[in-house]
């Protein structure tokens, strides 16, 4: 095989679409998602990759919004911080403050899109790409240790695994990021109620804009919520088409 044709290979995996996963998978992986989300232990240690999607957030906001980014650190509390130089006010300031909490179940929706299209390898290859772009910025050893665990365990289960772990994968991947982006707007507001986090997203948009702090903080649950059943809606939608076709297809036509 030529270097062309192997390249010519490896360009038609990238962009193949998968065959259609089992209508049980995806169930499943979302079963799994939700446990994952709703039980203690496993949401401390799978939490990170909501920190690492929020802060990637920020930092995407503040390059388009014309921010200077000085980087990012990832804390093993699974908290986080992106650091940005420019306007302390303005529409720059508030969108990379708003972009945090937004931005996990709106990765899992770009994700669900390309699920939706059968392009499972494509979503854990562009996955890797936006890690590594990522890992330029970080600015702490565990954030590098982090993003390269992460990193390295996608790239491994892209290129070693079979397509069915693969979209098993895949598809709890964007589960996860879609039900985890509710669990920290709930946990936020909680925090703030105790007096823990003045100065959290919410409080500093407050001091930004004319609205409160609890107004920002529902704005983040309803607009994670609405992609939360945008996304569930494109992942779960052709699963009950064909049990809708099934049912069908058993009762005969009327």
């Amino acid at each position: 095989m030529t270097p062309i044709d192997g390249l010519g290979s490896l360009w038609d995996r990238l962009l193949g679409a998968q065959p259609d996963p089992p209508p049980l998978l995806v169930l499943a992986t979302a079963a799994v998602a939700l446990v994952v989300v709703s039980t203690r232990l496993p949401w401390r240690i799978a939490r990170n990759a909501i920190t690492i999607a929020h802060e990637g957030g920020h930092a995407l906001a503040a390059l388009l919004t014309g921010r200077r980014l000085h980087g990012i650190r990832l804390h093993s509390d699974t908290s986080g911080l992106t650091l940005s130089a420019g306007r302390p006010t303005g529409p720059g300031m508030i969108l990379t403050l708003l972009a945090g909490y937004v931005a996990p179940p709106l990765i899992g929706l770009a994700g669900a899109w390309l699920l939706g299209g059968n392009r499972i390898t494509l979503l854990l290859w562009v996955a890797v790409a936006l890690l590594l772009a990522m890992l330029v910025m970080v600015r702490n050893a565990f954030g590098v240790v982090s993003l390269v665990v992460t990193g390295g365990l996608v790239l491994a289960v892209s290129w070693y695994a079979p397509p069915q772990v693969q979209a098993a994968f895949a598809y709890t991947g964007v589960w996860f990021l879609l039900l985890g982006g509710v669990r920290p707007v709930v946990e936020l507001q909680r925090l703030r109620g105790r007096g823990r986090m003045p100065a959290s997203d919410a409080d500093q948009l407050a001091g930004l804009t004319p609205f409160p702090a609890f107004l920002w903080v529902t704005f983040f649950a309803l607009a994670n919520l609405l992609t939360l059943v945008v996304g569930a809606a494109l992942l779960a939608g052709p699963v009950l088409a064909d049990v809708g076709g099934t049912l069908t297809d058993v009762g005969g036509t009327p």
